[in-house]
């Protein structure tokens, strides 16, 4: 189950451990000579908060027994049936049992969503229902942005390391900002934490697995004083890196991070809420590694690497440009931190809510983007930004009313400044240099929005929103500087834009199992920048604002109430100026990535949820996702073209194409799930085993993209076995991921003359006990 244990090292190992393991085992320890009163492991659903959530059980009157059944703890989030939206739900215990604890893993919980690394980094991209793009630069806002306990992050690597101590996650598709936050066409990611307890209560776990990996947290929680609470929580990863370099015998991957949230929450009376929240992350973790595919410039040929095998150098002279220790691996190194400020008050009829927040990112991270020992396109990143928004919203404060709305505003304020140094000394004869591009982003962000249902007779619901938002935007004093040569100069940019975007829809419960509705949403963002590598003016000029026009029709249903769940949704959008990686030829130099606008595009599909409990042990969920999209007009730089043209005459030539009718590239068909078998084994224990899966189709990687530049389909098996008393006060567990080891690769790129995957981990074995007290 544990595998080079050798390699775990340092204070914070011995610290993590320590904690942990200590915390879980005087837990255990004292409840297992203490009398305690009958809990059922199938806990009721108003009461699936974490164990640190619940209130101690009274004094004990009969023996301690275990009951089975799991119905509720299958069927969570019955409140959200009445709803009408698409929005998957995951419960914190569902997060565990999938090993999800960064933003990556989400595409194995929900439907119809990607989100991919850069270059194996800590920075990510996401896609869902097919609306994203892949900015490696990270100075524009996504289509889909992240939310941590209501606060939106606009650049999504600030959410980096957060997602520990976690109550749940949910992932919206679709247009939103009607009711809350940012304006987005893609929809949203709300992550959820763990609030202040009333009564006090603490817990850690400690889950290690295969190549040394190591995950520690713990956290406690309770009462100060009369109306006062608080919660602080902390977690340290470390080690489980597995990719080795065949040139000398490195080891790149291991991850050596923490983080800490504290939160004071203060109710001085029954209408009113106070909550300060703050975090703070250090991460120093080394990143994943490319593998080289195909060779695009020149005749080197291509390293035959093994899966877990990857090349990188960083030469002593670039890493004296940038500051660094010699011999540096590829690498994070970066702090992130933030406070926000919650405070609710209900005055009858509206309730205030006034959500303040100051979020700041310190990144620097070093890619060997082209994979190979060769210095052809090595890169160190430095990101240094923060954000302040405020959002003031008023709402009714009975849910049951026939009337419901809100009304509110929101504003964002961002600043960042960027370094990109490049070395391409090995990269002859087109360049042979080092380079580096700097430049500076300021944004600025109102919005106004609004909401309202009604509820007709019959159970028939209608509802509108409409939304208006203002954004300006600039990059400021770009430079491309090459060492011991000539300096590249740009004037600034400026973009600005202000749009409506809406909702308007219907709502029909049907029965008291069954919900239909149908809306449509107008869906709007603001345009941006690319700063990538600048060697033209004409690469700052800003692309466009996106919007998307939204139709879909949606289910929600039990037919057969704690035995089978069925939620569906179809969708078709309706793009216009949709944002895009695209291509641009430097003549002399060659192509460069550059976000660009689709004038006309379309994409349809649907998902659906399926939960299912056919016998008394056996619960299963089932995602579905399928998708389609076409760019119905969109001249650009064929690239693979352009790439074969060079390789053919050694000239830069732009071959411009037009992809109308060329499918969009993203994953037609996605599927995870989860089987459980849940039993007891005695009067006072039960055990829960069973597989998991994920099935993700091919991605094309680039506009048009065939060959290698289509990422492959993949199929992944998992499982666990979990081993619980009644009081479910701790938990051990033995899982395994990636069980038959396959091959696979989670994102791609091209970095000057190379074409390369970033690969998936191979199978890791490991093992996790936990409490609660």
């Amino acid at each position: 189950m544990i595998t080079r244990c050798s390699r775990l090292r340092g204070a914070g190992s011995v610290w993590a451990w320590g904690v942990s393991i200590g915390a879980c085992m005087v837990a255990l320890l004292s409840a297992a000579s203490a009398q305690t009163a009958p809990e059922r492991v199938a806990t009721p659903e108003s009461d699936r908060r974490p164990v640190a959530a619940r209130k101690a059980p009274p004094a004990p009157t009969v023996p301690e027994t275990v009951e089975v059944n799991g119905i509720r703890r299958a069927f969570t989030y019955g409140a959200a049936q009445h709803l009408p939206d698409a929005d998957t739900r995951v419960t914190a215990e569902r997060l565990t049992e999938r090993g999800v604890v960064d933003l990556r893993g989400l595409e194995y919980v929900a439907p119809n969503l990607t989100v991919q690394s850069i270059n194996g980094t800590a920075s990510t991209n996401f896609y869902l229902r097919g609306l994203g793009f892949n900015d490696f630069t990270q100075n524009n806002m996504g289509p889909v942005v992240t939310y941590v306990d209501d606060v939106a992050f606009p650049y999504s690597t600030m959410a980096s390391g957060l997602m520990f101590d976690m109550s749940g996650v949910t992932v919206t598709p679709g247009p939103v900002g009607t009711e809350h936050g940012q304006s987005t066409t893609g929809g949203e990611v709300k992550l959820r934490t763990n609030d202040p307890t009333d009564t006090f209560h603490y817990g850690a776990s400690e889950d290690i697995a295969s190549y040394a990996r190591s995950r520690s947290d713990a956290y406690v929680s309770g009462p100060i004083a009369h109306g006062l609470s608080f919660r602080l929580a902390g977690q340290v990863r470390q080690g489980g890196g597995w990719q080795t370099n065949p040139l000398n015998g490195a080891h790149l991957g291991d991850a050596d991070s923490w983080a800490l949230r504290a939160k004071l929450k203060w109710t001085p009376d029954a209408r009113t809420t106070v909550m300060l929240s703050g975090h703070v992350v250090r991460d120093q973790s080394e990143v994943v590694g490319g593998v080289p595919v195909a060779r695009l410039i020149g005749s080197a040929p291509i390293p035959h690497l093994g899966w877990t095998q990857t090349e990188w150098s960083a030469r002593n002279a670039f890493t004296d440009v940038i500051g660094r220790q010699h011999g540096l691996k590829p690498s994070e190194n970066n702090w992130f931190w933030g406070a926000d400020l919650h405070i609710a008050h209900d005055f009858g009829p509206v309730t205030v809510t006034a959500v303040s927040a100051f979020e700041t990112e310190r990144e620097a991270e070093y890619t060997d983007q082209d994979a190979t020992a060769a210095a052809q396109a090595d890169a160190y990143r430095t990101i240094a930004a923060n954000s302040f928004t405020q959002e003031v919203r008023l709402a009714n404060s009975h849910a049951g009313d026939r009337l419901q709305w809100v009304v509110g505003a929101y504003y964002q304020r961002s600043r960042m400044n960027q370094a990109f140094p490049f070395d391409y000394t090995d990269y002859l004869p087109a360049r042979g240099y080092m380079q580096v591009s700097t430049f500076g982003l300021n944004q600025e962000a109102t919005s106004q929005f609004g909401h309202v249902s009604y509820r007709l007779p019959r159970n028939v619901t209608l509802f509108v929103g409409l939304l208006h938002e203002i954004d300006d935007r600039g990059i400021t004093g770009l430079t491309s500087r090459i060492y011991g040569g000539r300096t590249l100069n740009f004037h600034g940019e400026n973009t600005a834009a202000a749009q409506f975007a809406g909702q308007v829809g219907v709502s029909w419960q049907a029965t008291k199992n069954v919900l239909l509705y149908y809306k449509m949403s107008k869906g709007f963002k603001p345009g941006g920048f690319t700063a990538n590598n600048t060697q033209v003016q004409a690469q700052l000029d800003p692309f466009k604002p996106e919007s998307v026009l939204t139709y879909e029709l949606g289910l929600k249903s039990d037919p057969i109430p704690n035995v089978l769940r069925i939620n569906a949704a179809a969708f078709y959008n309706d793009f216009h100026n949709q944002q895009i990686l695209g291509t641009i030829l430097i003549p002399n130099y060659g192509p460069l990535s550059q976000l660009t606008n689709v004038p006309k595009s379309e994409s349809w599909g649907f998902e659906g949820t399926i939960d299912l409990h056919p016998v008394r042990h056996v619960f299963v969920t089932q995602n579905i996702g399928w998708q389609r999209g076409n760019f119905q007009n969109f001249p650009t730089v064929n690239r693979a073209k352009t790439n074969a043209y060079y390789a053919r005459t050694g000239v830069w030539k732009a071959i411009n194409d037009n992809f109308s009718g060329v499918d969009n590239g993203q994953p037609k068909l996605t599927l995870n799930g989860q089987l459980d078998w849940r039993q007891a084994v005695s009067r006072d224990y039960a055990v829960e085993f069973g597989p998991n899966w994920v099935y993700r189709g091919a991605q094309a990687m680039t506009p048009g993209g065939t060959g290698f530049y289509r990422l492959p389909p993949y199929f992944l098996l998992g499982a666990h076995v979990t081993l619980r008393p009644a009081s479910d006060r701790w938990q051990v567990t033995v899982y395994a991921s990636n069980i038959l080891n396959r091959q696979y690769f989670t994102s791609g790129g091209q970095a000057t003359t190379t074409y390369l995957y970033i690969p998936g981990a191979p199978r890791f074995i490991g093992g996790r006990v936990s409490c609660g007290f």
